[in-house]
């Protein structure tokens, strides 16, 4: 039969259907006819739309499937042009904004044209009519082949067995668009699909697209099917294998050849204490642990804790010690060999060391090493214990906000551990290990506590002995500990804390010194981590002068030793790329791997002036020189200024200077500063400055201004002035002179109180240096004159 018969077209039904309805917006897929089904509709519009339906439509209103939808408004979503007519069968409930409806889908319709009737947007829709359609063989077999799919997808996916059973045996192939209708209403599809199968009005068209969903379906089943099928079977096989194993382990249990895990757990536990020699209060403890243990069951949270517990108590050392080296000669090279000079340092250490050696335990003093950075401090402390032949372990301080770091958490907390000192202690398996606490000066003080004061029971030598972890709760020994403390100065350590240790301070090293150790340490160790043999990279000694000077000139090696490894770096690349074997670094090809020195010279003034002296400082990274300027203006207005980021305390100096100065101008009948504006300056101004010692320099810098005579060349000092000349001690004269050396000043005035210092100076630092030691201001001026 022709095609074109059995399409018989979309006919104005106006008798039956209204010709305008109200089309409300599906959100998933399209609704096919010959379904009842319930429906959920929200919004004030849509609401609207179902209430003029039950009044003015006779309970008509029409669905269609949203093509372009409008997140802020579905009822203003872009629609389909085709949908389905349906009948409100009935309003199961209804709101202001939402109504639930129970309806029957009737046939499709097409949309032609947009009305607006009683303040509602409607479509004037002409509607499908397939009544009269001729049955023919052929769309019989497009039915059967239908059914039959239908039949093998159910055997994949039963979901829908009953149902579509039920909807076949009562339509039959004699009404073919229901059939397919049916059909298609059951499947997974796309949404945009069954759209294109809703609108596809030829039966022999739209049967061909419904096989190929149904065959898509059918696929996607079987696969599903085979992956359900292979999940299945692994989860049998696992719950096979571990019934198999709990079967096995009741087996063995009974037969006395293996323990459940509990009891695995528990003799691990008690062969540790076997080999540990615990205080009394400690075996206690455990026993009343193991005790309750037996009683927990393994999966309650308890056992977890109490398990966790037990095994932090035994996994401490109780009684294991390491033996301490008693031969101090061996101490003495192995300081030798690791550190050049710090020779002050090295005494004072194997001070230490024959002590311990001698009464068999810590004397109870802690060594606190204070200096700039880089000087060796961290490496000092793995030698000290490297010469006792003890465990070492280094944990920082710095920053350190909570007390429970140090003395750990109570068991109470989710997550609670026993503190660093503790975890020390556990990690080096032994009652003596050297411990090292680096940055006790940085550390902080927050509203957990202050960790500050819990270290005052950790290194305290009366208390240590009986040192009591919250997470433990056990008391144990840490006076066999040698602690070593870092830090870069002593100012911000909590005095209590400063008391309890042994101050040993690390200057820095001179020019000579960081030579040598480049020399000696330095370059072996950069041409190892480099992958590069003694001959293949070879640095002259006049380079390394120029490199310490021009380039590293703090008070340790830290930045000597990234120089080395920027040459280092840039002597393998031209080894790579220009397949040279060797590189020779000089003098004269130093600046081609390092670039433009970065110190010129610290001398600021070639030749000396009126109101210019230099002076010595102490900073946190070592000593410096500084020069103090002094300027005048005559003016009717006199007075006094000045500038350079000074604090509190060196404005204080400034004051005392001036009015010494003043006061012995006036002895003098010198009218100089009536008539001037006073200026003192102390470059660089954004460096902050503070302190009382550069009180000689600053006076002796508005004395020279005064009488506008310029102070003798290559000549520093230091010292604190008092309003009557008298000159006070100062600190850091190791450092001073240091830097002084530095810039090649060798004639230094220091303080009288400040000579034993000097005198206690090593050699090699004092060789060459003309020191003056003054106690009044007058003798300040005869050396400057």
């Amino acid at each position: 039969m022709d095609k074109a018969n059995i399409n018989e077209g979309l006919v104005l039904v106006s008798e039956i259907y209204p010709d305008n309805i109200s089309v409300l917006p599906l959100e998933n897929r399209p609704l096919f006819p010959g379904l009842t089904i319930p429906l959920a509709f929200s919004g004030k519009q849509l609401v609207q739309h179902v209430k003029h339906a039950m009044e003015h439509a006779k309970r008509f209103i029409g669905v269609s499937l949203i093509k372009e939808e409008n997140a802020e408004t579905v009822s203003a979503s872009k629609l389909y042009k085709t949908g389905t007519l349906l009948r409100i069968l009935k309003v199961v409930a209804i709101t202001e904004d939402t109504v639930n409806i129970i309806v029957q889908a009737i046939t499709r319709f097409k949309f032609i044209k947009e009305v607006h009737r009683q303040d509602l947007n409607q479509w004037q829709v002409i509607y499908d009519d397939q009544t009269g359609i001729e049955l023919t063989e052929e769309l019989k077999a497009y039915s059967l082949a239908v059914i039959n799919l239908t039949k093998e997808l159910v055997q994949y996916n039963p979901v829908f067995l009953e149902q579509i059973k039920i909807s076949i045996s009562n339509i039959g192939i004699d009404k073919p668009g229901l059939l397919f209708d049916m059909v298609a209403s059951f499947l997974s599809a796309d949404g945009h699909q069954l759209q294109e199968l809703l609108e596809t009005r030829d039966l022999f068209e739209r049967s061909e697209k419904l096989l190929v969903l149904i065959k898509k379906e059918i696929e996607v089943s079987r696969l599903e099917q085979d992956i359900q099928k292979q999940i299945e079977e692994k989860i049998s096989n696992q719950q096979r294998e571990f019934f198999l194993r709990e079967e096995l382990k009741v087996i063995k249990k009974e037969l006395g050849l293996e323990k459940d895990d509990k009891a695995n757990e528990i003799e691990q536990i008690e062969n540790k204490i076997k080999d540990l020699k615990l205080s009394t209060e400690a075996a206690n403890v455990i026993n009343q642990e193991l005790n309750k243990l037996n009683i927990l069951e393994p999966g309650s949270p308890e056992f977890q804790v109490s398990r966790s517990y037990l095994n932090g108590l035994t996994s401490l050392p109780w009684g294991v010690f390491t033996e301490d080296n008693h031969d101090l000669l061996k101490a003495r090279n192995i300081l030798d060999k690791q550190h050049y000079g710090l020779a002050d340092v090295k005494e004072r250490i194997l001070e230490f060391i024959s002590t311990i050696v001698k009464k068999g335990k810590v004397s109870g003093s802690i060594i606190c090493l204070v200096g700039p950075p880089g000087v060796g401090k961290t490496s000092i402390g793995k030698s000290i214990a490297q010469a006792l032949g003890r465990e070492f372990y280094r944990f920082s301080v710095g920053g350190m906000r909570d007390e429970a770091e140090i003395k750990g958490h109570r068991r109470t907390y989710i997550g609670a551990m026993p503190g660093k000192i503790i975890q020390s202690l556990q990690r080096t398996g032994v009652c003596n290990p050297v411990i090292m606490l680096d940055e006790i000066d940085k550390i902080g003080n927050g509203y957990q506590g202050d960790p500050s004061a819990a270290l005052l029971e950790v290194l305290d030598p009366e208390q240590n002995a009986d040192f009591l972890d919250h997470y433990l709760d056990v008391r144990f020994d840490l006076s066999n500990i040698l602690f070593i403390t870092t830090a870069n100065q002593l100012d911000t350590i909590p005095q209590p804390l400063l008391d309890r240790m042994e101050i040993i301070k690390l200057s820095g090293y001179i020019l000579e010194e960081k030579v040598e150790i480049a020399k000696r340490y330095l370059l072996p160790k950069q041409r190892k981590e480099h992958g590069l043999k003694n001959n293949e990279v070879s640095i002259t000694e006049g380079s390394l002068v120029k490199i310490v000077d021009g380039y590293a000139r703090e008070a340790g090696v830290r930045n000597l030793e990234n120089q080395i490894k920027k040459i280092m770096r840039k002597a393998t690349l031209i080894m790579a790329e220009k397949g040279i074997q060797q590189v020779h670094v000089n003098v004269k090809n130093l600046e081609d791997y390092l670039g433009h020195a970065v110190f010129s010279t610290e001398e600021l003034y070639p030749k000396a002036f009126p109101g210019v002296v230099l002076g010595l400082a102490w900073t946190a990274l070592g000593g410096a020189t500084l020069y103090i300027e002094a300027s005048a203006i005559e003016t009717d207005s006199p007075g006094f200024k000045r500038t350079g980021q000074l604090g509190s305390v060196m404005q204080e100096s400034t004051e005392i200077a001036y009015s010494y100065i003043r006061g012995l101008m006036a002895k003098k009948k010198v009218d100089f500063f009536n008539t001037h504006q006073i200026h003192l300056h102390v470059p660089a101004g954004a460096t902050p400055k503070d302190g009382p010692s550069a009180g000689i320099t600053m006076a002796l810098a508005l004395y020279s201004l005064a009488l506008n005579k310029p102070v003798k060349k290559r000549l520093a000092m230091t010292g604190e002035l008092t309003l009557t000349g008298k000159v006070l001690p100062i600190g850091g004269v190791k450092e001073k002179t240091i830097a002084a050396r530095r810039v090649k000043v060798f004639e230094l005035i220091f303080p009288a109180e400040n000579k034993k210092d000097f005198e206690a100076l090593p050699l090699h630092i004092k060789e060459g240096v003309t020191p003056h030691f003054v106690e009044y201001f007058d003798e300040v001026l005869k050396i400057a004159y």
